[in-house]
């Protein structure tokens, strides 16, 4: 169990996105019902089947029997050979019913059987004596056929027709009125075979008909005493089990509308989901400046709540934003002037040691003050964002500061020959941000190579990596604190005010972008800027 859980937590069975598992609930959902649909459809044609298939054997059989007892007894047999049957069906004479045809059916029985509700024309209702019982076995009144849905039909309504003589009709005795009614009713319509249903005068009604006793199988038969004959008429034949694809209808009906109701699907969830990707795609791209347009607050009110909360937290943040940088800008203004005043100060000290520490001192508080001004002017981003070159300013950067490093020129390397790449940007914020970046690496890792990659996805990223002894995991992201230096080996005697990945952050963010740190293996610490195409 413990492996199929740890899979199950490698391989979710769920799509990632929620308007694909949105979907595809509702695609199952829409399957599901569509089956329990289709199925009840499916019975009910197949209970139609069913039914129109007894009808139609029955009305086979019946016919088969009116040819034979309509010829004399000695033409009896060679009509039984000129029958011409369905595939299935076979009728012979024998001087007994087979010995599993052991339900006997009485005159009522028979008469529902061929449709005819008050009796055989020109014969008395009920028929001659003798067809009511016989030694077949015992009649059972709960059991009469109903249409085609006695033993030999399987189920169907009664239907009625008139018993006068009706003008004389094919396939007939000459001379003979033979009376052709076609099937009232929607359940069944023999005239699908080229035939009406039979219709026999009272002169050839069966002396006795026996039937299979089990009406639950497919095998079908009967036997009927011929009249004026000693001999019975067996007949045997099986229904054809009904199925549902045997109209090319059906599979292509269930193919399009599953293909229909996905397609549906599919494109309501994209449209319905469209929103939350915007308010994504707008969170991911926040920056704390007002160059950040707000999104819309239309469509349905749970996406205008959303956007319109999504605005609100905005105006915060940019708020909070502007207050902590004009404190900050503040707090560093008002500290110039007592710290001028310390150094003018120093200079009246005669102790030449004590005036160097005090000194020294001042000189990096100065610095870092500097530095909080630099980061609260760079903050408030003033600068106008404009079309630039990132491959030409990335070249004049690794030229600038191996102007300013000539010892370490030949490990400071803009890689490839990288085509130009246009972004719209703050030209002097982004050259200070990498400049930062490329004077870190070159401090702290001894080298500087800086990567350009092609734009893809809408973004372009900048590599630049070094051959430094890296950083612990956990400081990873700690670094972009402000004041936050590096740890004991990244050389402190050499080390800054622990702003400059702050200020580089801060611009990047500020232009839709992103920066990280990660080591590289073997060794060596890599900075990975995005910004937006």
């Amino acid at each position: 169990m413990k492996v199929i859980s740890d899979w199950l937590s490698r391989h979710p069975l769920l799509p990632a996105s929620l308007a694909a598992r949105t979907s595809l609930l509702l695609i199952v959902g829409f399957a599901v019902l569509e089956i329990v649909g289709l199925t009840i459809e499916t019975l009910d044609r197949l209970a139609f089947d069913d039914r129109l298939a007894s009808h139609q054997a029955v009305t086979h059989a019946i016919m088969a029997y009116r040819t034979v007892a309509e010829a004399s007894p000695e033409d009896r047999a060679d009509e039984v050979r000129d029958l011409q049957l369905p595939t299935g069906f076979r009728v012979r004479l024998a001087d007994r019913p087979d010995a599993d045809m052991t339900f006997e059916v009485s005159a009522p029985d028979f008469r529902r059987l061929l449709f005819i509700p008050g009796g055989f024309p020109d014969g008395p209702p009920g028929g001659p004596a003798g067809f009511q019982s016989g030694p077949g076995g015992p009649h059972r009144p709960d059991d009469a056929f109903r249409g085609p849905g006695g033993p030999m039909g399987g189920g169907g309504p009664s239907m009625d027709f008139p018993s006068a003589d009706m003008p004389d009709g094919k396939g007939g005795a000459p001379g003979l009125n033979t009376p052709r009614f076609p099937i009232r009713g929607p359940q069944c319509d023999p005239r699908m075979d080229g035939h009406h249903p039979p219709f026999l005068l009272s002169r050839w009604h069966p002396q006795r008909v026996v039937t299979l006793p089990d009406r639950h199988t497919r095998r079908r038969g009967m036997a009927l005493l011929l009249p004026g004959d000693t001999r019975w008429l067996v007949i045997r034949y099986r229904l054809p089990v009904p199925t549902p694809f045997s109209s090319p209808a059906f599979p292509i009906a269930f193919g399009l509308m599953t293909a229909g109701g996905c397609i549906l699907i599919i494109w309501g969830m994209r449209r319905m989901i469209a929103p939350v990707g915007t308010l994504a795609a707008a969170a991911e791209a926040f920056a704390p400046d007002a160059s950040s347009p707000q999104l819309p607050q239309n469509g349905p009110t749970e996406i205008a709540r959303a956007a319109a909360a999504f605005n609100a937290m905005a105006v915060r943040i940019r708020r909070y934003i502007l207050e902590r940088t004009h404190l900050l800008t503040a707090i560093g203004h008002d500290l110039r002037t007592p710290i001028t005043r310390l150094k003018l100060r120093a200079e009246f000290i005669e102790d030449d040691e004590m005036r160097e520490k005090f000194l020294k001192d001042l000189n990096e508080l100065s610095a870092m003050v500097e530095s909080t001004l630099a980061f609260g002017r760079d903050s408030s981003a003033r600068e106008a964002v404009t079309p630039l070159d990132l491959t030409a300013l990335l070249a004049t950067v690794v030229d600038d500061v191996g102007e300013s490093r000539p010892d370490d020129a030949d490990r400071i390397i803009l890689a490839g020959d990288p085509p130009p790449v246009i972004i719209r940007g703050r030209p002097l914020a982004l050259k200070r941000a990498f400049m930062n970046l490329v004077n870190n690496a070159i401090i702290y890792g001894g080298s500087a190579t800086v990567t350009l990659s092609k734009p893809e996805d809408g973004y372009v990223t900048v590599l630049i990596e070094d051959e430094g002894p890296g950083l612990p995991p956990a400081d990873l992201e700690r670094m972009f604190e402000p004041f936050v230096r590096a740890e004991e080996s990244r050389n402190r005697e050499t080390g800054g005010t622990g702003l400059g990945l702050s200020i580089t952050r801060t611009i990047i963010r500020g232009q839709g972008g992103d920066v990280m740190l990660y080591n590289r293996k073997p060794q060596g610490l890599a900075v990975r800027v995005t910004l937006v195409a």
